[in-house]
């Protein structure tokens, strides 16, 4: 497990050009090592993130560098997604705007009961339309606008119940239930976890008869993988799998 923490506590973890940057390289640098099987994303501080850092964003108002700030802020979204292996968020406090959408972005999320998440940005006259991007796909589209005209706060059970968190725990077992939830990954051989995770995000923009095609082609090169050939001889055989060190990491 590799953990990649925000580390700006005094500015509630804002996603500056220079946070940006550290994260692009540290996922850059995770994607080129097959050792890793689970990347959690934290945060030191009260906040998770409170988004973009509108000090520096203000000191700046050109349209060039607000369109290359976005677009530099879009592709270390999508390098999460890329990701072979799951990202998981540890929000222990609140997540707003780009900080929602980091949340969003992330494969799972377990959170703390005390977090908060809300898209914000509309508050200050600017709508989080690349937040609303990842929050949309997480969550039903009502509750989603609901969320991004209104900027107002949702609890961690409320984004539970919506779809935008997978657990939550109280703060001082917020670490256990995340180490619950990666002990149930990495025991998983690690090249069924990557076909599985590049296929789960591919077929979401497909149509149905498209996502079922690609779908019977990801199983058919899963199955001739010798992980999936072991597991489903152990299964018939009625005893545990024994995969390889190839297969695991």
């Amino acid at each position: 497990m590799v953990t990649l923490t925000l580390n700006r506590p005094h500015a509630f973890n804002a996603l500056s050009e220079a946070t940006l940057a550290a994260l692009q390289h540290g996922l850059d640098a995770i994607a080129q090592d097959e050792s890793v099987r689970v990347v959690v994303l934290a945060a030191e501080g009260k906040a998770f993130s409170a988004g973009h850092d509108l000090k520096e964003m203000r000191a700046r108002p050109s349209l060039d560098y607000y369109q290359r700030l976005f677009a530099q802020c879009s592709e270390m979204m999508l390098a999460i997604q890329r990701l072979p292996v799951p990202v998981i968020a540890r929000v222990q406090g609140i997540a707003t705007a780009a900080g929602c959408q980091l949340v969003a972005m992330c494969d799972l999320a377990v959170a703390s009961s005390t977090a908060k998440f809300a898209v914000s940005g509309v508050n200050v006259g600017l709508f989080c339309s690349a937040p609303g991007v990842a929050l949309s796909r997480d969550v039903l589209r009502k509750i989603a606008f609901e969320m991004l005209v209104t900027g107002e706060f949702i609890s961690a059970e409320e984004a539970k119940a919506r779809g935008l968190v997978n657990r939550v725990a109280e703060p001082e077992q917020l670490d256990a239930e995340l180490e619950k939830l990666v002990a149930a990954i990495i025991t998983k051989p690690r090249v069924a976890v990557a076909m599985g995770k590049e296929f789960f995000y591919r077929q979401a923009e497909l149509g149905i008869a498209a996502a079922y095609e690609a779908a019977s082609q990801t199983m058919a090169c899963n199955m001739m993988d010798e992980a999936a050939l072991e597991g489903v001889q152990a299964f018939i055989e009625k005893r545990p799998p024994h995969w390889s060190k190839r297969a695991q990491h």
